[in-house]
This record gives C-alpha cells, sequence and structure tokens, in this order.
C-alpha cells in the first residue's frame, strides 16, 4: 500500500522534502491554499512546512494520523510567524523543531529539534536572509534524517515546555 501524503505549504521547487518523500514510496500532494475539511480525506501523513495558514481546531481533532509541523524555531522560543527574526529581537535559542500540532500555534509535543548557533560578533555580514536559509536547509537535513522514522509514525515525543 503506497502512504498518501498531504504536504502543505512549499511546492516541490521551493523544497526538495516532497521528492524525498516520493522516493520513499509515498504519493504526496501539495497543498498552499487554506485547507478545508474533504481535503484531508484518504491520507496518511500529514506534514506542515512554509505553511502560513493557521489549521482549524476542527480539522486537527478530526484527523486520525498526527500532523507533523515543520518549524524554523527551536521551540519553545518563537511561535507563530518570522521565527528567525525574532530569535534576534529577543537574543532566543535559533533552531529547527518537527512538532505534531495541537490546538494551540507552535505547542505541540516536539519529535526532533536542532539549536543553530549564529555568531553576530564573529560573523558581522549575517543577514536575516542567509540566516533564514541556514534554517531552512537544517531543517530539510533533520526531515531527511528521519524521515523513515515520521513515515511510519515510529518516533518518541515529548512535550512543550513553556518559556
Amino acid at each position: 500500500m503506497s502512504i498518501k501524503c498531504l504536504f502543505l505549504g512549499y511546492s516541490k521547487k521551493e523544497t526538495k522534502l516532497i521528492k524525498i518523500l516520493e522516493n520513499k514510496g509515498c504519493e504526496v500532494k501539495n497543498l498552499s491554499r487554506k485547507i478545508k475539511i474533504h481535503d484531508t480525506k484518504g491520507f496518511h501523513l500529514f506534514i506542515s512546512f512554509g505553511y502560513r495558514h493557521i489549521i482549524s481546531k476542527k480539522i486537527i481533532k478530526k484527523l486520525k494520523k498526527p500532523l507533523i509541523n515543520l518549524h524554523m524555531s527551536y521551540l519553545p522560543y518563537n511561535r507563530g510567524a518570522y521565527p528567525n527574526f525574532w530569535s534576534f529581537i529577543d537574543n532566543t535559542p535559533a533552531g529547527v523543531s518537527i512538532v505534531e500540532i495541537n490546538k494551540g500555534i507552535d505547542t505541540g509535543p516536539i519529535i526532533y529539534q536542532k539549536k543553530i548557533k549564529f555568531n553576530l560578533k564573529k560573523n558581522k555580514n549575517l543577514t536575516f536572509e542567509n540566516t533564514y536559509n541556514k534554517l531552512f536547509r537544517e531543517m530539510e537535513k533533520l526531515f531527511i534524517s528521519k524521515v523513515d522514522k515520521i513515515i511510519s509514525n515510529k518516533y518518541k515525543k515529548k512535550k512543550t515546555k513553556k518559556k
């Protein structure tokens, strides 16, 4: 049986993760518009990466499988939009996190994460663009290294701490 994956957010042109999932035998549908309940029918795996919409509590509750979010912050820091920007403004840790989506915003259990250090004192040429690109590449690498466990739903999760 082929695993059907609904990939919310970035397209195949924007991320290599869709191709990685296809190479693992997944049948992937990409969606960037706001998800509706009927969009979820028949899927076994739900992944959100670069998705610009909040998924309704009704949809989250209805899904029988976890919805996985790839978030470019070191949670619990910098939830929501523009996490890279806020890590610099608030002087909080930067990184990437793979979490299960729950009814809160970036509050679900953490599956995998990696802290990324940007040394502003040593590298005066850092920009939001190149730090964003670094976080993007690190997120793809983390996902690729754990893709088999994510597809098979064989991962451990830990509760997201409060900041």
